[in-house]
């Protein structure tokens, strides 16, 4: 995200404290899909917990650019939706144990996500900036974009009911 060259945000006290809620779960977010990357059994939601991880650190990034009186320009076209096909992994009576693991760590993250979500949708209500209102709406749908492949790969692999 670039930097629009205008004068510093000037944010209400309601705002920063929206803010500081939203950093503190980006922060967790980034967490776990760092930590669950490394748990995780399966390679694609290895790789698919890794892929997500850097966009919620680009997350975390923008809502301390905002923080700091800087308003993101978002350009459009930006976001990077990934169609993934997941093939399922979880074959054999021996790997039961890795799939249980592996789907307890999905339904986390996507409590998570569902969570993130909501918690940005009152955010867009609360910012008079249209830009930071914009830049923050961008965000909840890439939100919604990560628990649609949480959904699509427990699907595919017999995780979600």
């Amino acid at each position: 995200m670039q930097l629009a060259q205008k004068e510093k945000l000037q944010l209400t006290q309601k705002e920063t404290l929206l803010l500081k809620d939203l950093k503190e779960q980006e922060q967790i977010c980034v967490e776990k899909y760092s930590k669950y990357s490394s748990e995780a059994h399966d390679k694609q939601l290895k790789d698919l917990f890794a892929q997500i991880g850097q966009t919620e650190q680009q997350h975390l990034d923008t809502i301390n650019q905002i923080l700091n009186g800087n308003v993101p320009s978002m350009q459009s076209g930006q976001s990077k939706k990934v169609q993934l096909n997941f093939t399922p992994t979880y074959d054999t009576v021996s790997s039961d144990q890795n799939k249980q693991l592996d789907n307890y760590l999905c339904t986390d993250v996507l409590s998570t996500e569902k969570h993130v979500s909501s918690v940005y949708n009152t955010s867009v209500f609360e910012f008079k900036n249209t830009d930071v209102r914009s830049a923050l709406n961008h965000i909840q749908k890439e939100e919604q974009e990560h628990g649609e492949q949480i959904y699509n790969y427990m699907a595919q692999n017999g995780m979600y009911n």
